[in-house]
């Protein structure tokens, strides 16, 4: 098994790609695996910049390949907001519940619920490597929660390719259409290429 450190705490996340990369012969290592307990301060102004952030910090850090990812949910009728800050869309202390509750009073009345999920990925090494991939899934805002499934904004996003709430959807269904998904799997090509 190939180590890769992700530079994430979110256990969501990390069992997403722990199962997308498992059967590929990687072992995913977390940041407490590696000690690091540090806040990163992700001010960059694009899903790459933040990425590249993340994955920069815990590789100095640590010194073993690390991927890091930044993602976030882009609605068009909001100007692509809340983008790069998805996750602190209600403020400072937000959580899932506070975030999808501002998302759904900002569109209350809106009749163009189109939006897309958005993920890059970063990929740092200790011979100075640096890849960046990113993946997309277009699909809708729901008027309401659908399912309890997934994280995030999964419960309120209808998936185009699976007419279908992430909320609803099996992590199978999910993982086979999603953002993180597709920008893993060009990583993932990126890697065996070079």
């Amino acid at each position: 098994m190939k180590k890769l450190v992700f530079a994430s705490n979110n256990k969501g996340k990390i069992k997403e790609v722990s199962d997308m990369l498992a059967p590929l012969g990687y072992e995913i290592i977390c940041l407490k695996d590696v000690g690091f307990f540090d806040e990163i301060i992700e001010d960059g102004s694009s899903f790459f910049e933040n990425s590249l952030i993340k994955a920069k910090t815990v590789f100095d850090f640590c010194h073993l390949p690390t991927i890091a990812d930044d993602s976030g949910l882009m609605v068009d009728a909001l100007g692509g907001a809340p983008g790069v800050y998805s996750a602190r869309y209600s403020g400072e202390s937000a959580t899932d519940e506070s975030n999808k509750a501002l998302l759904l009073t900002n569109l209350k009345g809106v009749a163009d619920r189109r939006a897309k999920f958005v993920t890059v990925f970063t990929y740092v090494d200790e011979n100075g490597n640096v890849y960046q991939t990113e993946g997309q899934t277009s699909g809708r805002i729901a008027e309401q929660e659908i399912g309890s499934g997934g994280f995030g904004y999964d419960s309120l996003f209808i998936s185009d390719d699976l007419n279908l709430s992430f909320g609803l959807a099996t992590e199978e269904q999910k993982n086979s259409v999603s953002h993180r998904s597709r920008a893993l799997k060009k990583m993932l090509e990126t890697l065996d290429r070079k």
